[in-house]
């Protein structure tokens, strides 16, 4: 049933283009994992990076670029995105994808650990980012957390990949997850919710947070 739903939101809101179709298939045959956001929520994506007029994105996990693709549409001709891959593989096939998707002039794919990226562009003085998407290894999170939020803008959104797994719900449980999750709704530079979001697999969860300034 949920993957009934799922269909049917992605072929009315969501439909794939060749470029979009061409990046899944071409991860299928570098036999990656197919962890990747669904239409669905990359519309969703792509419609919030709009909403807010971003003009700079910084993604943390490219895999093969699939999320990149919806971001990177949504920028204006002289935006930018950053995206951060630990594995020169899959940043092969990222840079392939995004080349198909006539994108490699406005996405960078930053390839090595991404805590190490993150050093780099806080010490290059980048320009604060309209948008941080974090979709990497999940014991990262809270890390991660922590060290993209300074270079998010005031009045930027910070989000979340895969924040309402099954152990949430399970008392004493622990996980990175579960840390980010609760920092994230707790920390005092950020307004933030949970938002269900479906998949193929079942359901699970994206977090937007926005960084307000001062009032």
């Amino acid at each position: 049933m949920l993957l009934d739903y799922d269909g049917y939101i992605s072929e009315l809101f969501a439909p794939e283009d060749d470029a979009l179709m061409s990046a899944r298939a071409e991860m299928l045959r570098a036999a990656m994992p197919e962890i990747n956001v669904s239409a669905s929520e990359g519309k969703v994506l792509h419609l919030l990076a709009r909403i807010i007029g971003a003009k700079r994105i910084l993604e943390i996990g490219t895999l093969g670029a699939y999320s990149t693709i919806w971001l990177a549409r949504a920028l204006p001709p002289n935006g930018t995105l950053i995206t951060l891959e630990i594995n020169p593989q899959y940043a092969a096939v990222a840079l392939r994808n995004l080349k198909r998707a006539n994108l490699s002039q406005k996405v960078e794919v930053k390839v090595g650990p991404a805590l190490e990226s993150l050093s780099q562009l806080e010490s290059a003085s980048e320009a604060p980012f309209d948008m941080v998407f974090i979709d990497a290894d999940k014991e990262g999170y809270p890390t991660y957390l922590q060290r993209a939020l300074p270079l998010l803008r005031v009045g930027g959104l910070l989000l979340a990949d895969n924040t309402l797994p099954d152990n949430v719900l399970v008392r004493g449980a622990d996980s990175g997850v579960k840390r980010f999750n609760a920092e994230a709704a707790a920390h005092p530079d950020l307004i933030t919710a949970l938002v269900p979001v479906l998949r193929s697999r079942g359901i699970d969860g994206l977090l937007i947070a926005v960084k307000p300034g001062k009032r």
